[in-house]
């Protein structure tokens, strides 16, 4: 049987070759432990038993380390993105000084969606027809197992996700379970993230509907609309509050463009907070102008305000 990278094995020392290190061997074939990769003070003697992972080095050769990595051959695991070369890929760190390459090949099409250095990848160690060893991405059905069904208390909670396979369309991610492993597995959709996202990409999502049929969660990068409408009412009456006369020339007609470049929110965010405030007696409208409302002392000192405007002010 000949000795396999990706594997943690068994072997005896063979025999000690100055200025290498020692010869391992499993009573068939020989493998170099080079004294960089000794853990511990242990002395060695011939024919001890030593565990040992089998991987490569810089020149192609079999060779064993005491260093444990994060992944063996067959195993699936988020491993973070070291390095990246824009023909080959990017590389992995796997836990011995040494990296893994995640083949180009394996990435988006789409430079926009490819990992950044820091990013964390779902993959599984391979071997390619050399039997060097090798990243490939996980999807779904490999990660699937390894997930469990999210609780129903992580409705409306904030969570660590990481993106493991990017859509335009929409986002698939791994829910961080904490010391439960993988976690569960959610969607983004393209209405509920600010941008597209990275394959690796570590983002924090908020549990907008756990599924009953599967366990799976639909996610969102927003925060609940109610919260959301308080934030952007106090941003409008804010604003109005600066100027002269409490008055503002945007309202329920103004053009979603303008509001975007104003207040930096959607059209339909902003006459939910109009709705919010009008509901509190805060503000009135009149033609395509939206006022603060005044009331005893403030009506009869403030001057009322019959300026018109053809168009919203800058």
């Amino acid at each position: 049987m000949s000795l396999e990278a990706g594997t943690i094995v068994t072997l005896k020392v063979a025999r000690e070759v100055s200025p290498h290190g020692f010869f391992m061997t499993d009573g068939v074939n020989e493998v170099l432990l080079p004294y960089t990769e000794r853990t511990g003070n242990m002395k060695f003697r011939n024919g001890q038993d030593t565990e040992v992972f089998i991987h490569h080095d810089s020149e192609d050769r079999l060779i064993a380390t005491m260093k444990r990595p994060l992944l063996t051959f067959g195993e699936i695991g988020a491993l973070e993105v070291a390095d990246i070369h824009p023909r080959l890929g990017c590389f992995l760190e796997m836990g011995l000084g040494r990296q893994l390459l995640l083949p180009k090949r394996e990435l988006p099409e789409t430079p926009e969606l490819q990992p950044e250095i820091g990013d964390r990848v779902f993959v599984r160690m391979d071997r390619d027809k050399q039997g060097r060893l090798l990243a490939r991405a996980s999807g779904e059905e490999e990660l699937s197992p390894l997930c469990f069904q999210a609780p129903e208390s992580w409705k409306n909670q904030w969570m660590k996700a990481t993106v493991y396979r990017p859509l335009q369309m929409g986002t698939f991610v791994v829910v961080d379970g904490g010391v439960l492993g993988f976690g569960a597995l959610g969607l983004i959709h393209s209405t509920e993230r600010p941008r597209p996202l990275r394959l690796g990409e570590v983002i924090d999502v908020r549990v907008a509907r756990v599924r009953e049929e599967d366990g799976r969660v639909n996610l969102s990068m927003a925060k609940p609309k109610e919260i959301g409408m308080d934030e952007d009412a106090e941003r409008i009456l804010e604003f109005m509050r600066g100027r002269d006369g409490g008055a503002m020339p945007y309202s329920d007609s103004t053009a979603p463009d303008i509001i975007k470049l104003r207040f930096g929110i959607s059209k339909s965010a902003f006459k939910r907070a109009l709705g919010r405030l009008m509901k509190n007696g805060l503000i009135e409208q009149d033609d395509n102008w939206t006022r603060l409302k005044q009331t005893g002392d403030e009506a009869i000192n403030e001057k009322p305000s019959n300026e018109k405007s053809s168009g919203p002010q800058q």
